[in-house]
């Protein structure tokens, strides 16, 4: 399998030369596309810097990130919007669904946005597959929590995405429903032979991944 995510020498530095602060450091680790990933490690350690850096959502400071054969420190703002758009889907631990749409149309939204001309049927089979076929036409603040990740999840596969990466995605869950919105990540990653990156506090969901990151202070540790 081919490599579709490296990084290499890593750094990442907020602030002035005389008011620096070190998030990451001489981080380097290649990800096989196809692979499941968990980035663990306490709170502060830099694990959404990271996952941030690596979706192209922020510049490095040293270093490089090569995504799906793309070096992302040459691209310009545009260009990096464009390969977020072709490349990767998002699911955050808070949903980060847009008020105003429905279920539905929150799912159309990444689909448009490349300019699919036909966004209903594939919106709704995605919607069907997570389990909210009968919930298109609701708001998000008419269902749950866990009906929310799942509409959030249906949108991050809207575009086919190479790489799928997932913030603490089931950490504003109960217990029961982070597991069920789990066991449904990763079936729909497995479907689709996407490359999963997940950051999580949760060892027994990084244990189900192939390849475990450990981050503390701002370094892998083995």
């Amino acid at each position: 399998m081919s490599e579709i995510l490296k990084v290499k020498s890593l750094s990442k530095v907020y602030g002035s030369k005389t008011n620096a602060l070190t998030v990451l450091k001489d981080i380097n680790f290649s990800v096989l596309k196809g692979e499941s990933v968990a980035i663990i490690g306490p709170s502060g350690s830099g694990k959404t810097t990271l996952l941030g850096l690596c979706a192209g959502l922020d510049r490095v400071t040293e270093g490089e990130i090569i995504l799906n054969h793309i070096s992302l420190n040459e691209l310009n703002e545009d260009e990096l919007a464009q390969v977020r758009n072709q490349n990767i889907g998002f699911v955050f631990q808070n949903f980060q669904l847009i008020p105003t749409l429905t279920a539905l149309e929150n799912v159309q939204v990444p689909l448009e946005l490349r300019g699919v001309k036909n966004t209903m049927e594939p919106s709704i089979a995605l919607l069907e597959r997570v389990g909210l076929g009968t919930r298109k036409n609701h708001y998000p603040s008419q269902l749950s929590g866990g009906e929310q990740q799942r509409v959030a999840i249906a949108r991050a596969f809207s575009n086919n995405p190479e790489i799928l990466f997932a913030d603490e995605p089931t950490g504003n869950l109960d217990e029961e429903t982070g597991k069920s919105i789990e066991a449904l990540l990763f079936e729909i990653n497995k479907e689709k032979g996407t490359t999963l990156i997940i950051v999580t506090h949760d060892l027994e969901l990084a244990q189900k991944t192939h390849q475990i990151i450990k981050i503390k202070g701002g370094t892998i540790i083995h």
